[in-house]
């Protein structure tokens, strides 16, 4: 089966640990549904978090996010849904006080689950996304 009708979305300079593509995009005919993988803030060489700042790395994530929807031709107004992790629901607080920045008109169905840890050393929060944009 071809797959011609997905695309994958890697902006340029957009450092990837494995193999996977930062976003999908896929081709529903009158729409585009953009699938956007888990994001945490930016690494250093080590792969450590640029910062330990909770609310920092929530605006790095989201700032990551709308690029790599831009990218897609999409921007955070299309989000439909959001799955938000964190390290420790104590930030809930702040996550939840910059989600309603980026998110003020797209109020996306959303999940938010405390996890233990992630790829990145430092990282407390990592959020995936999934879009819709009419062509």
């Amino acid at each position: 089966m071809s797959k011609d009708f997905i695309k994958d979305i890697l902006p340029n300079g957009y450092k990837t640990r494995g193999s996977y593509t930062p976003a999908k995009k896929i081709d529903l005919g009158s729409f585009y549904l953009i699938f956007v993988s888990g994001i945490q803030a930016p690494q250093d060489n080590n792969h450590r978090v640029v910062t330990d700042d909770v609310e920092e790395q929530t605006r790095l994530v989201f700032e990551d996010i709308t690029k790599i929807l831009q990218q897609a031709d999409a921007s955070i107004d299309d989000v439909v849904k959001a799955v938000i992790y964190i390290t420790n629901m104590n930030d809930f607080d702040k996550v939840s006080a910059i989600r309603a920045e980026y998110f003020k008109n797209a109020m996306p169905v959303s999940t938010l689950i405390e996890a233990n840890r992630f790829t990145r050393d430092g990282a407390k929060i990592e959020i995936e996304v999934t879009a819709i944009v009419k062509k």
